[in-house]
């Protein structure tokens, strides 16, 4: 016999569960604890399943009914109800949860566990931050290359050409990481590299002739500035390392009776560990400056805020000082200096000049080879480049 509302509210919990049925697979079964619950019965494959429904009276009967026509037809069309369930679910989750802006997060707490850069997180997050302004709440499954390029127009009509193509850049992981985690299923940037404005490439400003070359390395030696400043610009030009690893370097780094500085992995470009042999020269300015910060972590100690390093400013900043602007040397364009001088030479192998420099190509495995292969010769590269800047100095 059909239930009727009446009789369902006048149902009490008995010790075991017992069900009540309302024909056709239908029936409601009242727990001990009082709880009323829906249940569809069926075969499917064979299989015998039992699907719930959801419980009375949130879901009342006749809704309960519905759901029971809904599931019988979708056995009709040999599709199993309790399938097509979770898919529904996925989808209404796609649609909720799986937003841009929360995938964004998810990528980028997993590039923080990954050890990517503090740096490198804040610009990718600055990034997102921008993208987010047009596409935060949007599910990833809705998001077309017409709703990329609102955010990606915007940056460009402020003249950001580079801007905009490193934010395509970063939206196009975020949709990458979604894919890879099953929540969409393709990039929408992906058409869109011809759209921007390629912008024009500009080098950083760098001294690459070898008398403008000693003229800058004679203004560094002449500092008069800070200590920690003086010696930063000497072990730029004697060590030519990226800016921010030689700013950031910590004592426990530098092994100054072996002759090597370890630059740990978390703060190369290449998130590979890389060491550097120390020239004669190098070491009696490290000791000279340990005298000064050796009781510090960091080698070079801002004189402003007292325990942190100096800023990413200090060595440009003494560069115009000495009277060399902007577009004539960064701090930067020592590694561009030196690579010119040191293959302008014909002494030292490309791939060992390359190996100095941290570089890597396409070629991994050979690259790691080389770095091991010309150590030998990097040691000696770096004595003779030393004894070329400190003849520069003294001239």
């Amino acid at each position: 016999m059909p239930l009727t509302d009446l009789k369902i509210r006048s149902l009490k919990p008995e010790e075991k569960p017992r069900r009540y049925t309302d024909g056709g697979n239908l029936f409601v079964e009242v727990r001990p604890t009082g709880s009323k619950l829906w249940r569809f019965a069926y075969k499917f494959d064979g299989k015998q399943k039992l699907m719930a429904l959801g419980a009375y009276p949130e879901i009342s009967l006749a809704k309960a009914r519905e759901k029971r026509a809904e599931a019988r037809a979708l056995l009709i069309e040999g599709i199993d109800p309790m399938q097509q369930a979770k898919i529904d679910k996925l989808e209404r989750q796609a649609l909720t949860e799986h937003t841009f802006s929360a995938i964004a997060e998810e990528l980028l707490e997993k590039n923080r566990k990954e050890g990517l850069a503090d740096t490198t997180l804040s610009k990718k997050a600055w990034l997102i931050g921008i993208a987010n302004a047009d596409l935060a709440d949007m599910p990833v499954t809705q998001v077309k290359p017409a709703h990329v390029l609102v955010p990606l127009r915007k940056v460009e009509a402020d003249g950001n050409y580079e801007t905009a193509r490193r934010l395509r850049a970063v939206i196009s992981q975020v949709f990458r990481y979604a894919v890879a985690t099953a929540r969409c299923e393709h990039d929408p940037t992906a058409g869109l590299r011809g759209a921007l404005i390629v912008p024009k490439v500009r080098h950083r400003p760098a001294i690459v002739d070898r008398d403008g070359f000693a003229g800058l390395v004679r203004a560094i030696w002449d500092y008069d500035g800070a200590i920690e400043t003086q010696a930063g610009l000497q072990l730029m030009a004697l060590l030519y390392p990226r800016p921010g690893e030689l700013r950031l370097s910590k004592w426990n780094e530098f092994n100054l009776q072996k002759r090597i500085w370890t630059i740990p992995a978390e703060r190369t470009k290449m998130r590979r560990e890389h060491r550097k042999p120390l020239s004669e020269p190098v070491v009696k300015i490290l000791k000279r400056l340990e005298s000064v910060t050796g009781h510090e972590p960091w080698v070079f100690v801002s004189q402003l805020s007292r325990g942190k390093p100096i800023s990413e400013n200090t060595l440009n900043g003494a560069l115009r000082r000495l009277g060399f602007s902007a577009n004539e040397m960064t701090s930067h364009g020592f590694r561009a200096s030196a690579s010119s001088l040191l293959n302008e030479s014909g002494k030292w192998h490309p791939d060992a000049i390359e190996a100095e420099l941290a570089h890597m190509g396409a070629d991994q495995v050979r690259k790691a080879y080389h770095r091991a292969t010309y150590w030998d010769q990097r040691v000696e590269m770096a004595e003779w480049w030393a004894a070329e800047v400190v003849s520069f100095a003294s001239s």
